[in-house]
């Protein structure tokens, strides 16, 4: 007899259809059998070990985080439940071109401490890895929810030369290609860049699209936080549809915004540019979050100039009073790279995490409001902060625009992406509310989205760009990763004000047929592996 029966199910199904009333039943970590309008049409029902009455409720594949930052966190908290409880059943990990793999044991030390405000510092991890097949193989002992990953741009750039603003060696170059094509073969499922996050924004054009061939060779895609959401946003934009052509590899768009006042309601030029690639074959997706602020770390708005040579050099930069003026003109009247082109405005700074619980009176506040406290510029409290945290700090950036947002996730190609960072004492909500956000304030209240639409935004449309042939559909023989939530009532617990609170509205989430929330509350089961590149 199979392990399990849901009952009388509302299934939307993945695909965009209309919903059905069934019975789906669970067996060996897959869906076995469906059964439509089974009670309706009189015929013998299936039975299993264990029913699940889901009267009232939608059955939906698991929703696909596209950007997620849990890279140590599937490791460091086996709960989990910012992810698991929001129904999210794989997080795509190794994002914005900075993470734990490949790496030597030098540049595992720098990469620690840049992403450290992303990530936590790691002094609670043991690294037993250095490639990333043996990371990949770390996630195999047992996680929360799956996880697929992307090759770091950033990390192999400096792993083959370091932090340096240069043009790579033909030999740098080769082996920058045979290391990405190690982590392909090992696995990963693309690649990403962080283009304004040093040293992945070092990279010229014509290194990055030779990186992508070999991504695109092994049936990858390109997923790259671009050089400016701000400034020079289409631009931006433009540079990452064109180059992916010439590579002939898939762009997967990484959290695409339209930020900053220079971008006020141009979401539809970014929509025009998209589908003029995609009417001439451009294969491209895109992922958001469903909230207007931004997140990253205070030391990302530097100029890529001070953060050449990586973390400590930053700190020297610094603590230089000469130097420090460069930064602060840079910030304040040019528009730094790492600010999009866009001078700073202190009042849109919160500061949402410290490493150091003794600085944990910024959190909460924006940069401006503690430089007014402190009787001092709104600089020189962020570079007291930077110093004082060793670049830890992490921001809330407050420079989005509402109709942007509406208007980006309406597109065809649209994903969903928490881009959560779960640091901090004070993190985005995202982090902790994105896909019931989406389903209950997007779908529900305001009507953006049809409850089918998203689900397909959220299921299949990311399963297809990860390659994943038997994910992202209720379809029998497919895996078992399976939401079910009350639309009537499922909606983000997490706020700006309370960003770690659980959602509501989703009593039962299962990871490959094991149940991992159940009646609202978390379970022990770790069912999440990691999900290899399906061979092209």
């Amino acid at each position: 007899m199979e392990e399990l029966v849901i009952r009388d199910a509302d299934v939307i199904d993945g695909s965009g259809a209309d919903s059905y009333r069934a019975d789906v039943v669970v067996d060996g970590g897959r869906i076995v059998s469906i059964v439509k309008e089974a009670a309706a049409a009189g015929c013998q029902r299936p039975k299993a070990r264990r029913e699940l009455d889901a009267e009232g409720l939608v059955l939906s594949p698991g929703f696909v985080d596209m950007h997620a930052h849990s890279d140590l966190a599937l490791l460091r908290d086996p709960d989990h439940s910012a992810k698991a409880a929001q129904g999210v059943t794989l997080e795509v990990i190794g994002q914005d071109g900075l993470s734990y793999a490949p790496v030597d044991d030098r540049t595992l030390g720098e990469v620690r401490r840049a992403i450290a405000g992303w990530n936590g510092s790691g002094d609670d991890i043991d690294f037993d890895w250095r490639t990333v097949g043996e990371y990949l193989d770390r996630l195999d002992r047992g996680i929360a929810v799956n996880a697929a990953y992307l090759i770091p741009q950033g990390t192999v750039r400096a792993l083959a030369l370091g932090w340096e603003d240069r043009k790579a060696t033909p030999r740098e170059l080769d082996r920058m290609r045979r290391l990405v094509a190690e982590g392909m073969e090992q696995g990963a499922v693309g690649m990403s860049s962080g283009l304004t996050y040093t040293p992945g924004m070092y990279a010229q054009d014509a290194e990055l699209t030779e990186l992508c061939r070999v991504v695109a060779s092994y049936g990858g895609y390109y997923c790259p936080h671009h050089r400016s959401y701000g400034a020079g946003a289409l631009e931006a934009y433009r540079e990452m549809v064109a180059l992916t052509r010439e590579a002939g590899c898939p762009l997967h768009l990484a959290h695409a915004t339209m930020n900053f006042g220079v971008n006020k309601g141009r979401a539809p030029e970014l929509l025009a540019l998209l589908d003029e690639a995609l009417a001439t074959g451009a294969d491209i997706s895109l992922d958001t979050y469903p909230y207007t602020p931004g997140c990253t770390t205070l030391a990302a708005l530097l100029p890529s100039w001070a953060s050449e040579g990586g973390p400590d050099q930053v700190i020297e930069r610094l603590a230089d009073e000469e130097t420090a003026e460069r930064i602060r003109h840079d910030l304040e009247v040019t528009g730094s790279d790492g600010c999009h082109g866009v001078p700073v405005e202190w009042d849109t700074i919160e500061i949402s995490g410290v490493g150091d619980p003794a600085l944990s009176g910024f959190v909460g506040r924006t940069v401006q409001e503690s430089a007014d406290v402190r009787g001092e510029a709104p600089w020189e409290t962020a570079r007291g902060l930077l110093l004082a945290d060793r670049l830890a700090p992490t921001i809330l950036q407050h420079v989005g625009h509402e109709e942007n947002v509406r208007a980006i996730m309406r597109h065809r190609v649209h994903t969903g992406g928490s881009d959560g960072i779960l640091q901090g004492a004070k993190p985005h909500p995202r982090a902790y509310g994105t896909f019931p956000h989406y389903l209950g304030h997007y779908v529900r209240e305001l009507g953006v989205l049809s409850l089918q639409e998203c689900v397909a935004h959220l299921t299949a449309r990311p399963a297809a760009r990860l390659r994943l042939p038997d994910r992202g559909l209720v379809r029998e023989g497919y895996v078992a990763d399976l939401v079910l939530f009350d639309p009537a009532t499922v909606a983000a617990g997490s706020s700006f004000a309370e960003p770690r609170v659980l959602p509501t509205g989703i009593p039962y989430v299962l990871v490959d047929g094991r149940f991992v929330i159940e009646d609202g509350r978390r379970t022990d089961a770790l069912a999440g592996r990691a999900v290899r590149r399906t061979p092209a």
